[in-house]
Parts: structure tokens; sequence; C-alpha cells
């Protein structure tokens, strides 16, 4: 693959919090596979895209 103007833009991870988070269109393809809530327990309070980022970081990063 070339690196053109096209590509660096929609590959640009400069706005990210770290380089293994998740673009909002790579969200978008991972957030159905994660399970929703169980129903008659308390509400979501965590917010699943952190923790599927915090999983990449490590995966990426070896947590040294």
């Amino acid at each position: 693959m070339l690196w053109t103007d096209v590509a660096r833009r929609q590959h640009n991870r400069d706005a990210l919090r770290y380089p293994s988070d998740l673009t909002d269109g790579e969200w978008d393809i991972i957030d159905p596979l994660v399970p929703p809530a169980r129903s008659g327990g308390r509400q979501r309070t965590t917010d699943m895209r952190a923790i599927v980022n915090a999983i990449l970081y490590i995966a990426s990063s070896g947590c040294p």
C-alpha cells in the first residue's frame, strides 16, 4: 500500500490519546460485538470503549 495523502489522513492517529486507541470507524465495527449489559441488574457505568482501549494498550505495549 502506498502512503498517499488520502491514506495518511485516513490512518492518522494524532488526535487519539494513545496510538492504540480506537478511531470512531474502528469502534463502529467492534461495538456490535460487545455484549449488552445484563437485564435485571444495575445499569452499566463503565464505558466499554475505554475497556477495549485499555486492552489494546496493554496488548500493544506489554505494559512494561
